[in-house]
């Protein structure tokens, strides 16, 4: 009887550390995948964060008219600090995922060269800037800058800089799917300046 009640004893221990065994992994396991939802899905460094600021409007403020289609609809002025040294080419892309359907996208631009820090406001629709930067196409169907023009309600509008470590090299009027694929595994970071508009009526 004693045996028995020993052998129970000891196999009910080493179930015990079984157990524990497999909780450590999964905890661990959970740790690397926080740690992992930062890098590059086709990298493994990780992505360092810098900051993205306009001069017209404060991070989870109100973007001015001027700056939407109730105005004159031009670009607003945004400016960064210092990305990583590796860096070749900056993109932006800004789109509003409070739209009825989909995510509206309303600028994608990109191979802006790696001495820019900022951009003024009023950037023309063009294939091409002056410094080298492309116009990608936005979901209006044109090039350049499409500001807020909510049908309804408060929109978010999320202006995203990446910093890369190559110029993407793809011709004007590129989609903001197809600059997420061409920079896929080239992100070395990331910045978000994140602006609200309602229309007046």
């Amino acid at each position: 009887m004693i045996t028995k009640r020993v052998f129970f004893t000891k196999s009910f221990a080493i179930l015990i550390v079984l157990a524990l065994s497999v909780f450590g992994c999964n905890s661990a396991g959970n740790r690397d995948h926080s740690i992992t939802s930062t890098v590059d899905s086709q990298s493994t460094r990780v992505l360092n964060t810098m900051k993205l600021e306009s001069s017209v409007f404060a991070a989870n403020g109100l973007i001015p008219g001027k700056y939407t289609c109730d105005d004159v609809d031009t670009s607003p002025p945004l400016s960064w600090d210092e990305p990583p040294p590796e860096t070749a080419s900056f993109a932006l892309i800004v789109d509003d995922p409070d739209a009825p359907r989909n995510t509206f996208v309303h600028w994608v631009l990109y191979d802006l060269p790696a001495t820019v820090r900022q951009l003024p406001e009023n950037i023309q629709p063009t294939k091409t800037l002056p410094n080298g930067g492309v116009h990608g196409k936005n979901d209006f169907g044109k090039l350049g800058y499409g500001g807020p023009c909510p049908p309804s309600g408060t929109h978010r509008y999320f202006f995203k800089l990446y910093a890369l470590d190559k110029k993407l090299t793809l011709q004007a009027g590129a989609t903001k799917k197809q600059i997420l694929a061409a920079m896929e595994g080239h992100i070395l970071a990331t910045a978000e300046l994140m602006g609200k508009y309602q229309r007046q009526r």
